[in-house]
């Protein structure tokens, strides 16, 4: 039984929040600066969130420093409780739950997340899922503005779950974006991408990933995450 940490993105892997991320940062940006078309020109596939606001604030003409971009988020996460909870178009993808469990009953595997969203940010859009509290540990946007630094912590924090050095596990980033594909091969990380997203399975190919499937309840997807199962 190799040790392995499985690293999950979450929007366009775990759940869809039906565009409630989107609305709560135009709803920030707006309180905050005045101007709710910041982030109006650039797609969030695959940015973490402190990235997402430099941009938006960066659009606008407003200063950009830390804390500027802590104003920008602490209203983000007001709105977004309100968002997630009205959103109708809120999903969770296929497999998801199956995925959850096996892991869960793998003592040699550390289940965790690797998002941009940060740390509370990522609850609020699990929690409506109850997903949230199936991952004891993860990397997320809060602990670096680039995407592999903070996949490499949360790799980081899987191994000394599993009572590991870093480099005596085998890492796989699940995630749904070239983003996600580029920061994995970043830190030495194997990849499984789902076209669960705005990428189809011929672009996350194109852009490198270890392994593709559709969806995580794909033929050979099980056999990707669980081969000594």
């Amino acid at each position: 039984m190799h040790p392995t940490i499985l690293l999950f993105d979450i929007d366009g892997t775990l759940i869809d929040t039906g565009g409630a991320g989107r609305r709560s940062m135009d709803r920030a940006f707006e309180g905050v600066t005045g101007r709710a078309d910041a982030c109006a020109h650039f797609s969030f596939d695959g940015m973490t969130d402190r990235a997402i606001v430099r941009r938006g604030l960066d659009a606008v003409g407003a200063s950009v420093d830390d804390a500027a971009i802590d104003r920008v988020l602490v209203a983000y996460l007001e709105a977004l409780v309100a968002e997630v909870a009205a959103s109708t178009g809120y999903i969770t993808h296929p497999g998801i739950d199956r995925v959850l469990d096996r892991a869960a009953e793998q003592p040699h595997i550390a289940l965790g997340l690797g998002t941009g969203n940060v740390r509370d940010g990522a609850r609020i859009k699990l929690d409506r899922a109850s997903l949230f509290d199936r991952f004891s540990f993860g990397g997320f946007g809060c602990d670096h503005e680039d995407r592999a630094a903070l996949l490499d912590a949360g790799a980081r924090r899987g191994a000394e779950r599993l009572g590991k050095g870093r480099d005596d596990c085998r890492v796989v980033i699940i995630g749904d974006t070239p983003k996600d594909i580029a920061a994995a091969r970043a830190i030495g990380a194997e990849s499984l991408a789902v076209a669960t997203g705005r990428f189809v399975p011929e672009a996350l190919r194109e852009a490198g990933a270890t392994f593709v499937c559709d969806n995580l309840l794909s033929p050979g997807a099980f056999a990707i995450l669980f081969p000594d199962a």
